[in-house]
């Protein structure tokens, strides 16, 4: 297989996503969401003030990272109807009814829980504070060999 610049395709290239990095309106619902509720890890927040923005490097368990930051007057993200560019975020979960009451005692509602028809893993939708689609996907366990 070839890239479209005609060189092999190769993992030396691309080894894994470092992180993702998202806008966010209120940096303190935002923390209150991802750390509180769903668990990550606070590494560094820093306050840049030539752009009056922070930085908050949050991390997941896997050592994969995801960055909150904050923009004076940034244009709200068309979540709905859906639009181009990131659809959402999902996070791989191991007890997903177990998030689920979590999250309702908190007062988050997700969505019904689906399957998906093509791996039979089961996954739930809820907004983020600004409004943008996180998924929790239970991975299903490989099959005993």
């Amino acid at each position: 297989m070839s890239n479209p610049a005609g060189a092999p395709l190769t993992t030396e290239w691309l080894s894994g996503i470092h992180h993702v990095a998202l806008i966010v309106s209120d940096l303190a619902a935002a923390r209150h969401f991802y750390v509180e509720l769903l668990g990550l890890r606070e590494r560094a927040a820093h306050y840049r003030a030539e752009r009056d923005s922070w930085k908050v490097d949050l991390q997941l368990p896997d050592g994969r990272q995801l960055e909150l930051f904050t923009f004076p007057q940034a244009p709200a993200r068309p979540s709905r109807p859906e639009a181009l560019g990131l659809r959402h975020l999902a996070f791989r979960v191991g007890d997903l009814d177990g998030l689920i009451q979590h999250l309702a005692t908190a007062g988050v509602s997700c969505e019904p829980v689906r399957v998906d028809p093509y791996t039979g893993a089961r996954f739930t939708f809820l907004p983020d504070p600004d409004g943008l689609p996180i998924e929790l996907y239970e991975a299903v366990p490989a099959p005993l060999s």
